[in-house]
């Protein structure tokens, strides 16, 4: 008998799994310079596919609070405050919204289409891809505009980025252009190709498995 989870316990639980499974997919990471380049969007991402909007938004914000109390979440097992509020915690911070957004947009579609996670399609996917994006857009976003912040009263930031634009072939003379490509448009390939179709691909598993056991989610 499939039956929904009304008292909400399967969302506590797979809250708290996803936001670890954020820290862990944080330890998948390439420092390019200052920013490390990590795994933790898949997390973000399947937040938002099995979580109702409040509850990936809680579990985005246990996240932020186990790395702020000092446990290694963060890239190379850091810790504390300083994660939080140095030039990276705008990406952090982001968490906060892309999850619950890619919720409602996930919940939106589906409801839509007239099926499940569990019954998603190859169309599906497309569509789902393309609003991960969509719901990343405000982590770009924070991410950018507090890197920025740092950056302006860092030249070592600034030349950082200057070189990293440089490197991929792009000759680029804005500072603010150089900064929006070395902290957002480079990320975002392996964002939605390998984080956001591993995190649709590993949710539909989650959500198979979880209606096997007669639990909606």
């Amino acid at each position: 008998m499939i039956r929904r989870d009304p008292e909400g316990i399967t969302h506590y639980v797979l809250g708290i799994g996803l936001s670890i499974l954020t820290g862990l997919l944080a330890q998948l990471y390439l420092y390019l310079g200052p920013i490390p380049y990590t795994m933790q969007c898949m997390g973000v991402v399947m937040a938002g596919l099995l979580l109702p909007p409040r509850y990936s938004l809680l579990s985005m914000a246990l996240y932020l609070i186990f790395t702020v109390l000092g446990l290694p979440l963060a890239a190379g097992l850091r810790g504390g405050v300083v994660v939080l509020f140095g030039p990276t915690g705008g990406y952090l911070l982001g968490f906060l919204v892309s999850a619950p957004l890619m919720s409602i947009l996930t919940r939106l579609y589906l409801r839509f289409r007239g099926r499940g996670l569990a019954d998603i399609r190859p169309i599906d996917t497309v569509a789902l891809l393309c609003f991960s994006l969509l719901a990343l857009f405000p982590t770009y976003l924070l991410g950018f505009a507090v890197f920025t912040y740092y950056a302006l009263g860092d030249q070592k930031l600034m030349l950082w980025a200057a070189n990293l634009v440089k490197l991929v072939g792009l000759d680029v003379r804005e500072p603010l252009a150089a900064l929006f490509i070395a902290t957002v448009a480079i990320f975002i390939p392996q964002d939605i190709f390998m984080d956001s179709l591993l995190a649709i691909a590993a949710s539909k598993y989650v959500a198979r498995l979880l209606r096997f056991r007669g639990i909606v989610v």
